[in-house]
């Protein structure tokens, strides 16, 4: 750290982060490597990037370009200055509709960028699988293409002009020149000579190289297949060969085309101007084809090829199995039917997206036919509307799905951006796997099939010896088999430091020595990401997992199945699902959407977490502030258990860290205030009217909030003058309403929330149940323990978990459920009381969790097996939106809602897209966390509310999101229970 010594130009204004903690987080990207950085620069500005390309110059000090953060080769990783580009330099700057182009920053995301551009009827072609948080930096830096590159080929096709800063600080923009207008600059530059700039030097050195005819016969001979649309290796000096006027006819000359692919190592740029395209075809359809094998999808692709689709895709039976085990994807392979002998198939997605729907279902029609004919397919749904939706997200889980593998072995990526020409590709494909089957080794095939490129990952263990070797190994060989077939060793993902070293093999000695001047030429200093593509280190030198590591054998609270701890961490492969934004849609996460700091992702508490179990030397690991640092603005909204594709839990491994971190350092008052909250509303519910009286008054509160750590403007929960079960125990067995139907009984769970809080939403709920039929028994049962969880006080809330599955578990049964009100409360007993117990109670509360439902996943069930209809309820007219708790939505998910209160034939039910509320529980009170919070809700929730007509019914089963509508919106939610339950007819 002593180059960083010297201080930044006084009037750089962005952030800059010299501490561990950042460092460690930026030290890996969605690749197998990891470097740690010496600083982390974020700019505000294009000033501020000007000023760090000045002091890296005068300390001589590598820039490494990043955006999100999700390369595969290691193009973000490395030893200088990362400069974060994503936070603030992401503003659309100017679009010309007539012209169609946009120019934009570089930290732009993709899909926001065709979120603004689609009601001008245009759009930005080329589309990764991450593209909801891809950026455009690095689309262009890679060079990135995607699953529709059969119709818009990559992003180098599209990227117009580029303004960049060069290493010698000065600005240019890179755009089209015409044959004359190269020649006349070129000759301009050659009568400055001596005075000539950096530009000039770029500008006739690069002539000079391109006109040699030995350097163009060189080229032309070595370089890839010009028939692979898909070709990143090296830099691509064929591209600009193909130009004016070094090619008569050929396109103007533009160095955006050397820049495209460039991974950073040639400028740092500041505005990139594209082309844009008019929206796809408004008929979306595709054809999943059902395939026995690879080898007869890839021979189905070449027929699928002949019916102009706008993508080709494959997904293989290795996604499709941990597609299965992830509770989200499950939901998108609804359309898949298991081969005639019971497994998985291959999948090839075929999008014949048409003007009219007739168009493609003729299309599809003919193609299966054809696909039929030459005996390729078993099974060819046709999809249309929402249910393509859930196909592509399928398609792009791919990448996350292959980290929930258990263990240590993992789908590694190593050769997985291969491309050949298509009609090569079935024969590439059957050597590539011969070549594995003589090593013993698997790998997953998927995605752009239509493009010649199948991301295959070798499944390999790279914390064992074995593993380097064989990650070394399968890189050489299939770098052999590549060139034999002269494809492109990269087609979309980039050389970086993983595939630079096999670059000469793939185009040539002389050509190399070409690209090594070309980085010398513009990068005379190695400043610009210095070690990626060209004199790069060896492949298997800082990788992520050191050779022979030892996974300790940790003591946890928590169960996790078919792994530990570490391994759980170790599922999150970088692949940055968890920077998505608020436009995207989805909960996770939360914190970083309000943030956007990289530290606030639920890939950064993975990475801290797996940095510390593996790397310190202290007795307990998890003994360690930086990680309670990072998980900080977690807010246990549990949505990573279901939208990250690794199904990585980091809600679950908060509380586990906490723990372990109170063992060391002792658990703080106000997490035990918290944990014990039913115990401290137990006592106040005996003097409910001297509670209100100090949280009821202003002045009072805003003190009592703050010697217990509260924000003073939070409102807080009052106590109801009786609480929910002695009502019950003194009201409901002699009530009139109390007349169930023989047979038709539940166990209601009545969480400490709703006995203390929320007692009237307990009353209008059992009186909905007794008016439908049901008998509605309160077992003796103790407190959920959610509260205690939520601060990591685990040892407590194993007892109270035990002690409620020894109450209920010869209750529970499928004919006679656990009914709960407060998501939170309920769903602990499907998602933490089976790891969280004592072994011996183990099957007792999977028995439990299977027959303990939410109140709308109750009724749901009942409306199946018809014994509701909404033959008891109101013809009234009513429009109701419900926000939808995180729990809710990650455990089970909200189309039970929608059911329930859509029971009122004439009541329209739509979801608010919003994500977490910002409450969370006890976070949303607590003074350091309560800006977080508030910013959170406003991304979506309280600004819908806001503006809802007053006669809108918002519906939130969650007791914190009904507060935080309430204290953000000044509106008032009901939960489902009450809304259904006024909507009884008389």
């Amino acid at each position: 750290m002593t180059k960083l010594m010297a201080p930044l130009p006084s009037q750089y204004t962005g952030e800059f982060h010299t501490d561990s903690t950042t460092r460690t987080l930026y030290a890996t990207d969605a690749s197998a490597y990891r470097e740690m950085p010496l600083a982390v620069a974020v700019p505000r500005s294009e000033v501020d990037l000007s000023l760090l390309v000045q002091y890296a110059r005068q300390h001589k000090l590598p820039l490494i370009p990043r955006t999100a953060g999700t390369s595969l080769a290691g193009q973000v990783v490395g030893n200088g200055i990362v400069v974060d580009v994503s936070k603030y330099l992401n503003k659309i700057l100017e679009i010309n509709v007539d012209e169609r182009w946009v120019r934009v920053q570089p930290g732009v995301v993709r899909d926001e960028l065709n979120q603004f551009l689609r009601p001008h009827g245009l759009y930005f072609g080329p589309e990764t699988s991450t593209a909801n948080r891809a950026m455009i930096g690095g689309m262009v830096g890679n060079n990135s293409c995607g699953s529709n590159s059969v119709v818009y080929r990559a992003t180098r096709e599209h990227t117009l002009s580029v303004k960049s800063i060069l290493s010698d600080g000065s600005t240019v923009e890179f755009g089209n020149q015409s044959g004359w207008e190269y020649t006349k600059a070129v000759g301009e530059a050659s009568r400055r000579n001596g005075s000539a700039t950096l530009v000039d030097q770029i500008l006739l050195k690069t002539n000079a190289l391109l006109s040699n005819p030995t350097n163009q016969a060189e080229i032309r001979a070595h370089f890839p297949k010009p028939s692979i649309e898909r070709r990143n290796t090296g830099y691509a000096l064929d591209e600009l060969l193909n130009c004016e006027p070094f090619t008569p006819g050929g396109e103007p000359f533009n160095f955006c085309k050397l820049i495209a692919g460039s991974e950073g190592t040639l400028c740092f740029m500041t505005e990139i101007k594209l082309n844009l395209v008019p929206l796809p075809p408004k008929e979306g359809g595709l054809v999943c084809v059902h395939c026995h094998s690879i080898d007869e999808a890839l021979r189905a692709t070449l027929v699928a090829l002949k019916y102009k689709p706008q993508a080709v895709e494959l997904i293989d039976d290795i996604i499709l199995e941990r597609a299965d085990t992830n509770s989200a994807q499950r939901a998108n392979s609804f359309f898949v039917q298991k081969t005639p002998v019971g497994g998985f198939p291959i999948i090839l997605v075929v999008d014949l997206s048409r003007p009219t729907h007739d168009e493609v279902v003729e299309a599809a029609a003919q193609m299966e036919a054809d696909m039929r004919a030459a005996g390729m397919g078993y099974h060819f749904p046709l999809l249309f509307g929402e249910d393509t939706k859930k196909v592509w997200i399928l398609r792009k889980a791919g990448l996350g799905l292959l980290g929930n593998l258990p263990g240590d072995e993992k789908a590694v990526a190593v050769i997985e951006d291969t491309a050949v020409d298509v009609n090569d590709l079935p024969a590439y494909i059957r050597e590539f796997n011969e070549i594995l089957k003589t090593h013993n080794m698997a790998s997953v095939h998927y995605a752009h099939a239509g493009s010649g490129e199948l991301h295959l990952r070798p499944i390999i263990n790279l914390k064992t010896t074995e593993g380097h070797r064989q990650f070394r190994m399968i890189a050489e060989e299939i770098a052999t088999l590549v060139k034999k077939y002269n494809g492109s060793l990269s087609g979309e993902h980039g050389d970086g430091r993983l595939r630079g070293e096999f670059i000469p093999q793939m185009v040539g000695a002389h050509n190399y020595e070409l690209m090594r001047e070309i980085k010398r030429l513009w990068d005379p200093e190695g400043l610009f990401n210095p070690g990626k593509i060209v004199d790069t280190p060896p492949m298997d030198t800082f990788l992520r997992y050191d050779a022979d590591q030892q996974t300790p054998d940790f003591q946890t609270y928590f169960r996790y199945h078919d792994q530990n701890v570490l391994q759980h961490a170790e599922q999150c492969n970088g692949s940055g699902d968890c920077r998505k934004t608020e436009k995207s849609g989805g909960t996770m996460c939360p914190s970083y959407m309000a943030t956007r700091n990289e530290k606030d992702t639920t890939r950064a508490r993975a990475n801290i977490l797996r940095e510390m179990l593996t790397r310190s030397p202290k007795e307990n690991r998890f003994d360690h502030k930086e990680i309670k640092d990072v998980y900080d603005l977690c807010l246990s909204c549990k949505a990573c258990k279901s939208e990250c594709p690794s199904n990585v839990d980091v809600a679950k491994l908060k509380a586990e860290f906490l723990q372990h971190y109170y063992d060391a350092n002792g658990v703080p008052l106000r997490s035990r205030l918290v944990a014990n909250f039913a115990q401290l509303s137990s006592l106040a519910s005996y003097v409910p009217w001297a509670w209100n009286a100090v949280l009821g008054t202003p002045a009072l509160r805003r003190i009592a909030n703050r010697l217990v750590g509260f924000h003073p403007d939070r409102t807080m929960p009052l106590m109801h003058s009786d609480t929910l079960l002695s009502w019950y125990r003194r009201t409901w067995p002699t009530a009139s309403e109390n007349k169930p139907i023989s047979g038709r009984k539940l166990y209601l769970f009545c969480d400490e929330f709703t006995n203390y809080n929320d007692v009237p939403v307990g009353h209008k709920a059992i009186k909905l149940l007794g008016r439908l039929g049901y008998e509605v028994i309160i077992p003796k049962h103790g407190e959920s323990g959610r509260a205690a969880l939520s601060k990591g006080m685990l040892k407590y809330a194993k007892t109270l978990a035990e002690r409620n599955v020894l109450a209920l578990r010869n209750l529970i049964t499928d004919e006679t459920p656990l009914v709960g009100l407060e998501p939170s409360a309920i769903l602990t007993f499907r998602d933490e009381y089976p790891d969280l117990v004592d072994a011996s109670l183990a099957d007792d509360a999977r028995r439990i969790a299977k027959n303990a439902l939410t109140f709308e996943e109750f009724i749901a069930r009942e409306l199946d097996n018809k014994r509701i209809d909404s033959q008891a309820f109101t013809d009234e007219k009513r429009l109701v939106k419900i926000h939808g708790h995180c729990q809710q939505k990650a455990v089970s998910n909200m189309d039970h809602s929608k059911r329930m209160l859509a029971l009122p034939k004439n009541y329209s039910v739509e979801l608010i897209p919003s994500g977490c509320c910002g409450m969370a529980g006890s976070f949303g009170y607590e003074r350091e966390h309560y800006d977080v919070s508030m910013q959170v809700g406003e991304l979506v929730l309280l600004p819908a509310v806001r503006g809802m007509a007053d006669d809108v019914i918002i519906a939130a089963a969650g007791t914190s999101c009904r507060h935080q509508i309430h204290d953000g919106a000044h509106r008032t939610a009901k939960h489902p229970a009450e809304i259904l339950y006024e909507a009884l007819r008389e």
